[in-house]
């Protein structure tokens, strides 16, 4: 850890490399907790069979998955410049737009998933924020097999503090094959927090300091760094934090709403431009809140991290720089908070102990329902009567939270069943999982501006570039309605149907929205500023190629380079079983029993192409013989042709076993616990009693393949109960589900799927 952190390791943090795995992890702020938990990973990885390979740290905001990012890539490269590592873990980011999607492809190598609570969570609740519906089920499976969870500053949490403990109870209760479980961690996690109707606290390990810790030089002057706490009035603060403030140092002002830490930033610019110093003289000022496009937000975050210039710094944020941003101020100014947010807040200042005085002052302000939010009245009024009793606020004289956690919606066992179905309502509908992750609906939407050579008001053109993470800015409906669109200023949205920008007048959460560069609304200073007429200069895309796509678009199947049936067959089994291999699953306790279904449904899972709809569409191919892949396909003739259901109907009418129909009926993502008619879908022309379903009709044959002989297809199953065929289609998968469970049952279905992946992209066949 020396090589890596350039300090002798804390003891609590080589405790918790040599010992058990705790449940929580409660360590005052500024100790190392992160570097604590990603070694003590890492080193169990090396020593400890059966140490989850991924690591998924979830935290609550954006601007934590930032520092926490950096600091992961600086250790990992730290690590391998002193040779100490034999593979080297990748980090992915899971955050608002920026997703790196190809994580789930290998499940085999360590890596690194840091995201936000919304991005992790709505994955392990299979309805995955801003992917493919489709590839829900991959996600799902592979978070809650082979994982390491740390939840960070759990206090911020939420409604997701509960689902993540009833995660982890029903992962307990209905199996996995790999080990996952859950790290709860903050400075003021308590674990009554985590009890849940499900989940038992009573008996959690709790990893924290001790006496040993307490007595290290470092830790003890840090828990000991001095803090002042004084009272002012909230209407001085603008002049006390000018008048306060010292040469050379960070002082640090966190208001509880984007609008007050704004106001205040321009009325500190204001007072600096009145003075008319040199600008040398004056201390810089920064403002940092969650409306800011990445691409400022970084810069923003940047010179936090730097040190501040002879006249000193002036940060002026919001909750954002609360936890996980390492910064020391010798002057901090807050508004009144609750109470663990208070004691996040007192961590920034004087962190290290590296002024011999420091001061943090509180502003004063009679409390109402109506100035509360985002926090709630009561909370507020605690905290406030606890600050009035203190005189200085130092980490090892802070009292400890007694606040209970707040009620919000809990995850039942029959709401993770019923989100076991991907397949939406007949509506096109899905269940709303919102409750499940944060308290109330989450009201933001995402604009980026671009100048596409008009006025404000005119129509941008279809081809418009996609967006890039950096250019979007998250703004409140709320605000977006009332300061934007009440003023008749223009906004557009792209409609997927339509295939055009139109007209915004009606916004929703999660709105992807276009302004036009010339009509302002941002400034890099201040971020979303709707009294700003300056045209918004752009972040340019790196690829001017990617054009917005209809739904229909983004999900196409993956074709591969010309594979006969028989060929891509045998590939995906040997795939199959190189990923079994590589998982080291063929020891696992109930897995051997698994491995020969499985390969049963690698060889047999496109047995369904032999249909002629699928061979019709293969473009110049040799009829004589049938073919799997194409690098070249024509639409099917079918509406909604689904090959995967013609090969579980020939599987169930050859004698196969339900799990075996159901991994081969999956292995795409598109056809899992129901088996349904799509709408606008057509059945065989003048025979409206036959059924139909996915392109598939009632009684039809698959031809005979060197997979299957020839075999009749019957659509029985989509009836309630049973038939002359057995049972329905929906009890045969409910009886897997219920045998197996979601986790083990996502999971198998996700080692099909990756084989049938691989196996597509294997080296191309001779194309006679």
């Amino acid at each position: 850890m020396y090589q890596v952190l350039g300090f002798v390791p804390y003891p609590y943090q080589k405790r918790l490399a040599l010992e058990d795995w705790p449940d929580v992890l409660k360590i005052p702020t500024g100790l190392g907790k992160t570097a604590a938990v990603f070694l003590a990973w890492l080193y169990k990885l090396l020593t400890i069979p059966q140490t989850p390979r991924r690591l998924v740290w979830c935290l609550p905001m954006r601007v934590l998955v930032e520092q926490t990012v950096s600091s992961l890539n600086d250790w990992i490269d730290r690590l391998d410049r002193n040779s100490l590592l034999d593979h080297r873990p990748k980090v992915y980011v899971l955050m608002g737009s920026q997703l790196d999607q190809d994580w789930d492809r290998y499940p085999e190598d360590r890596a690194v998933l840091v995201g936000t609570q919304d991005q992790l969570l709505s994955r392990a609740l299979n309805r995955g924020y801003a992917m493919s519906r489709f590839r829900w089920p991959l996600d799902f499976a592979l978070l809650h097999n082979d994982c390491l969870w740390v939840f960070d500053e759990v206090q911020l949490m939420g409604a997701g503090l509960a689902s993540s403990a009833q995660l982890e109870a029903f992962r307990n209760r209905f199996g996995v094959f790999l080990p996952c479980r859950s790290l709860w961690c903050s400075a003021t996690v308590q674990p009554p927090w985590l009890h849940t109707v499900d989940f038992q606290a009573h008996n959690l390990k709790v990893h924290e300091l001790g006496e040993e810790d307490r007595g290290f030089p470092e830790v003890r002057r840090r828990l000991e760094a001095d803090k002042s706490l004084t009272a002012i009035p909230e209407k001085q603060v603008a002049k006390t934090v000018l008048d306060r403030h010292r040469p050379g140092t960070l002082t640090l002002v966190i208001r509880n709403r984007v609008e007050e830490a704004v106001k205040l930033f321009k009325s500190l610019q204001q007072k600096q431009g009145k003075k008319k110093k040199a600008p040398l003289t004056e201390p810089e000022l920064v403002l940092l809140h969650s409306r800011f496009r990445p691409h400022e937000r970084q810069e923003q975050m940047q010179k936090l991290r730097t040190k501040p210039g002879v006249a000193g710094r002036i940060v002026i944020s919001t909750q954002v720089v609360e936890a996980g941003v390492d910064i020391s101020a010798a002057l901090l100014f807050t508004d009144i908070a609750p109470w663990p947010s208070l004691v996040q807040r007192f961590g920034r200042c004087n962190r290290r102990g590296e002024y011999a005085e420091a001061q943090v002052f509180w502003l004063d302000r009679k409390l109402t329902t109506k100035n509360a939010p985002p926090y709630e009245l009561e909370e507020l009024e605690q905290a406030r009567a606890r600050l009035e009793t203190l005189s200085a606020v130092g980490l090892a004289h802070l009292p400890e939270s007694d606040a209970p956690r707040k009620q919000s919606a809990v995850l039942r066992s029959p709401d993770l069943l019923d989100l076991f179905d991907t397949t939406p309502d007949l509506a096109g509908a899905d269940i709303d999982i919102a409750r499940f992750i944060r308290e109330g609906a989450d009201s933001d939407l995402q604009v980026f501006w671009r100048d596409w050579g008009a006025d404000a008001a005119g129509r941008p053109p279809e081809d418009l570039p996609q967006p890039r993470s950096e250019e979007l800015c998250r703004v409140p409906v709320g605000i977006l309605t009332k300061d934007w669109l009440a003023c008749k200023k223009a906004a557009w949205f792209w409609d997927a149907l339509q295939g055009q920008w139109t007209v915004l007048s009606r916004p929703r959460p999660g709105m992807l929205v276009l302004l036009s560069a010339k009509g302002g609304g941002y400034t890099p200073d201040c971020g979303w500023d709707n009294t700003s007429t300056s045209p918004v200069s752009e972040v340019p895309p790196k690829d001017l190629t990617l054009k917005m796509q209809a739904p229909e678009q983004m999900d196409q199947d993956h074709w591969a380079q010309w594979q006969t049936l028989l060929a891509h067959a045998e590939q995906t089994e040997r795939e199959l079983d190189q990923l079994v291999k590589a998982l080291d699953l063929a020891h696992l306790a109930g897995f051997a029993d698994c491995i020969p279904v499985l390969r049963k449904a690698a060889r047999l899972h496109d047995c369904g192409k032999a249909h002629p709809v699928h061979q019709d569409a293969c473009e110049n191919a040799d009829r004589a013989i049938l073919w799997a892949k194409a690098p070249k396909m024509s639409a099917y003739q079918r509406c909604g042709f689904r090959h995967e259901l013609a090969s579980a109907l020939a599987l169930l009418a050859t004698g196969h076993d339900n799990l075996t129909a159901y991994l081969v009926a999956a292995h795409h993502g598109k056809l899992r616990l129901s088996l349904r008619t799509l709408p606008g879908e057509l059945g065989p022309p003048n025979e409206p009693e036959r059924r139909f379903a996915r392109g598939i009709w009632d009684g039809e044959t698959l031809p005979a393949s060197e997979l299957l002989p020839e075999v009749r297809l019957s659509l029985a199953c989509m009836e309630l109960g049973l038939s002359a065929e057995g049972a329905s289609w929906a009890e045969r998968t409910a009886q897997v589900l219920e045998t197996w469970g979601p986790f083990k049952l996502a999971f198998l279905e996700t080692l099909v799927r990756l084989a049938d992946w691989r196996a597509s992209a294997a080296p191309e066949e001779n194309h006679a």
